[in-house]
């Protein structure tokens, strides 16, 4: 019993380590700039980027949608790789 307890404790503890190194990869506006998180470095974005499911974010803060929606980042919103948006409050 002890064995499956810590091999499920293990399990979680992996994948919740590996979805806080994934969301450190994306993009950030801070300070009214568009910031680039790759492996938890933040740095300016010097490029427009391709997120994987379309997205696109132009170095002004411009979110293009693969439906043609579009949609301004404000101070403290943030997008990861796969093009899901948190915003702040």
């Amino acid at each position: 019993m002890k064995k499956y307890i810590l091999i499920a404790a293990l399990t979680l503890s992996t994948g919740f380590a590996m979805a806080q190194a994934m969301a450190k990869d994306g993009v950030m506006m801070k300070d009214d700039k568009v910031m680039m998180m790759k492996d938890g470095k933040t740095m300016p974005m010097d490029k427009d980027m391709m997120m994987s499911d379309g997205s696109k974010v132009m170095m002004d803060g411009t979110v293009m949608k693969k439906d043609g929606s579009k949609m301004m980042m404000k101070n403290g919103d943030s997008m990861d790789m796969s093009g899901m948006m948190m915003m702040k409050k």
